[in-house]
């Protein structure tokens, strides 16, 4: 299933308390089980003013459906062509 990294802008949201974000992804988790197993939230950064979230999903509209019943953003949703890590410049054996 593709990869999707979804940009979410929330002023303040570094400064978020634990509170908060367990409250958050509480609600993303709920909803994830409403929709079903046609979506899987991998992980996300947190940074000063915006959330990065890494999401398996058939689609886009998969994931608009979930910023839409968690009340969360979904500010920019870019399909992942490709993963870099430090292993990508080996040389193959």
């Amino acid at each position: 299933m593709p990869k999707f990294v979804i940009e979410r802008d929330i002023p303040g949201a570094g400064n978020m308390t634990p509170e908060q974000i367990r409250e958050g992804a509480n609600k993303s988790n709920l909803v994830i089980r409403e929709l079903g197993s046609d979506i899987k939230w991998i992980h996300s950064f947190v940074t000063g003013d915006k959330l990065y979230c890494v999401f398996v999903a058939p689609d886009e509209h998969v994931i608009r459906e979930h910023a839409r019943c968690a009340g969360m953003p979904a500010n920019r949703i870019s399909r992942v062509a490709a993963v870099i890590d430090p292993a990508s410049g080996e040389q193959p054996s």
